[in-house]
């Protein structure tokens, strides 16, 4: 069987090379990684310099052994001092925590995330997924960007919401995070090392004048929780956290929505069918994730010497969990390149798991469960009107542009 284009492999030393960047490869990873899976369960992606690992539950195990971890064992590499700002404030972001400050963060947000907070929004969603497609409903004939028009302001809107930020702000808020999140791109360049620069002095100047107003005058939100913490969170570690809540908030439901809306689309199915009951949509929602994540790769590093997949890692090896391609892994799915809805459900990992299962799992769903119902219910005859084209930005998997016709 043929390659890939852009795919070498050396399976005699498990080693594969192929650039991120490579544009069909940004269209369509899947290929890419049913190819790499078969090199071993662990491989070496040259690219990246690292370890990989991409079959279900290889990456579903590494996500929950404690071998490994967010913290380099040492402390992180140095980094250029142009970007040591965003790298400074990164770090102390619950995503790159290991207990016990992850744990003692975690707990402090979390029971805003907690299952009854949640479903408490669900009218507020419910409010603002109608009025988008009331929006939509009065465009001008012709087709639609659904990203800008529907899948970007609901998850924008909550998670400003629930921390307690203006809405209003919400282009400022997406302007921020579409910088910080570049820094991700293997590809990025010193002009956008300094826009990700300048945008956390911005944001953190930003969200350390709304921490100091709910000191002043609290309020029911998440901000005030982290702004009333006392000794357990320092005002850095409140403003990190802020910006992780608000940058993961959005950026990946608003990729959901998009790429679920974009396969619904394409599979063929009636997508009114798909989201008619609330078991159909929850299983649709489940399905569209599994086949579409919005995040395709999660590193780790060992805390210890671990064999893995055959393969021996020292202390301080990075290991990259393959999400994008354990969902579509065919011991656990078969025929995975299929959007099928109906299939077995099997767990997939989407929002990772183990101690950094994403917080926001819940809102997420609620989100999608809200939006596609919404949207396919009020224009049950939605079609692409043209083929959806996947931007440039992995390990993120989103649409650039994602044009429908409504009728």
């Amino acid at each position: 069987m043929s390659l890939p284009p852009g795919l070498a492999v050396d399976a005699a030393r498990r080693r594969v090379r192929l650039s991120p960047t490579d544009p069909a490869f940004v269209q369509d990873p899947y290929g890419a990684y049913a190819a790499m899976r078969d090199v071993g369960p662990v491989f070496f992606w040259e690219d990246y310099g690292h370890w990989c690992c991409a079959d279900a539950d290889g990456v579903e195990a590494l996500f929950r052994d404690r071998r490994f971890g967010r913290e380099a064992p040492g402390g992180a590499p140095p980094v250029p001092a142009h970007v040591k700002p965003f790298h400074d404030l990164d770090a102390l972001s619950m995503l790159e925590r290991e207990p016990p400050a992850h744990t003692r963060l975690r707990r402090l947000v979390n029971r805003a995330f907690v299952s009854r907070a949640i479903a408490g929004l669900r009218p507020r969603v419910a409010a603002l997924a109608g009025q988008l497609a009331d929006g939509l409903a009065a465009a001008p004939p012709g087709p639609v960007d659904l990203l800008p028009a529907f899948a970007e302001p609901i998850p924008v809107s909550v998670i400003a919401e629930l921390l307690g930020v203006p809405a209003a702000d919400a282009p400022r808020l997406l302007g921020w995070s579409h910088a910080m999140v570049a820094m991700y791109r293997p590809a990025r360049t010193r002009a956008d090392e300094d826009a990700a620069v300048a945008a956390t002095r911005d944001f953190s100047a930003y969200l350390g004048a709304h921490l100091a107003a709910r000191r002043r005058a609290p309020r029911d939100d998440l901000l005030t929780l982290l702004a009333t913490a006392g000794d357990a969170i320092s005002e850095d570690e409140a403003v990190a956290n802020a910006v992780l809540l608000l940058n993961a908030g959005h950026e990946a439901t608003v990729h959901a929505i998009g790429n679920g809306v974009a396969a619904i689309l394409a599979s063929g199915l009636d997508p009114a069918a798909l989201v008619r009951v609330p078991e159909a949509t929850s299983a649709t929602v489940e399905e569209v994730l599994r086949f579409e994540p919005p995040l395709h790769l999660f590193t780790r590093f060992a805390l210890e010497p671990a064999t893995v997949g055959g393969v021996d890692l020292a202390a301080g090896d990075r290991i990259g969990l393959l999400i994008g391609a354990a969902n579509r892994d065919p011991a656990r799915w078969p025929d995975p390149d299929r959007f099928d809805p109906a299939r077995p459900a099997a767990p997939h990992t989407a929002f990772g798991g183990g101690l950094h299962f994403c917080l926001g799992a819940p809102l997420a769903r609620l989100e999608l469960e809200i939006a596609l119902p919404v949207l396919f219910g009020r224009f049950p005859r939605l079609r692409l009107a043209g083929p959806p084209r996947f931007a440039d930005r992995y390990h993120f998997r989103g649409l650039a542009a994602l044009p429908v016709t409504l009728t």
